[in-house]
C-alpha cells in the first residue's frame, strides 16, 4: 500500500513539474524571475525525493510490515490542517506556519520539545525570508495584524 501511494505521489509530482516547466515562464517580460521559477525548483526537488523514497522503500523488505498505528495521527493531522487555513487568513502567513508547526511536532514528535520549538520558529522565520526579503514576494495577508 505504501509503494502504491508513493506512486501516486510522484505522478502528482512529475505532473506538477511539468506544468511549472511547460504552462510558467521562468522569467518575467522585465526580466527578473518570473511565477515558474520556484515551481520548477519544487517539483524537481520532489521528483528527486519522492524516486530516492520509492527505491529505498522498494530495498528494505521490512516496509510493507508498517504499523497500523499510525492511522490514529490522520485525523489530528487533518483537523491541525483545517486550523492552519484558518488562522493563515486570520493572523497571515508567520504566525499560522509557527503555530501550526508548534502544534504538528508536539503530536508528531514528542518528548524533543527543544528541538520543535526552534523548528517552529526557524522554519517560518527561513520562509519569510526567503518569500519576503529574497524573492520579494508577500506572505499570505492577515486579517488582524500582530505587532511583531
Amino acid at each position: 500500500m505504501r509503494v502504491a501511494f508513493l506512486f501516486v505521489l510522484l505522478f502528482g509530482a512529475v505532473f506538477y513539474t511539468y506544468v511549472a516547466f511547460f504552462d510558467l515562464s521562468f522569467l518575467s517580460r522585465t526580466g527578473r524571475l518570473g511565477p515558474g521559477f520556484f515551481p520548477r525548483i519544487t517539483g524537481v526537488f520532489a521528483v528527486s525525493l519522492i524516486t530516492w523514497v520509492i527505491a529505498d522503500t522498494l530495498r528494505d523488505k521490512r516496509a510493507e510490515e508498517s504499523p497500523s498505528s499510525r492511522w490514529g495521527d490522520v485525523a489530528p493531522l487533518i483537523l491541525f490542517a483545517v486550523g492552519y487555513a484558518v488562522l493563515l487568513r486570520i493572523f497571515g502567513g508567520f504566525f499560522a506556519t509557527l503555530v501550526f508547526l508548534a502544534v504538528t511536532l508536539t503530536i508528531l514528535n514528542r518528548g524533543k520539545k527543544l528541538q520543535n520549538a526552534i523548528l517552529s520558529v526557524v522554519i517560518p522565520t527561513l520562509i519569510y525570508l526567503l518569500f519576503d526579503k529574497l524573492l520579494n514576494v508577500n506572505m499570505p495577508p492577515a486579517l488582524f495584524v500582530l505587532p511583531i
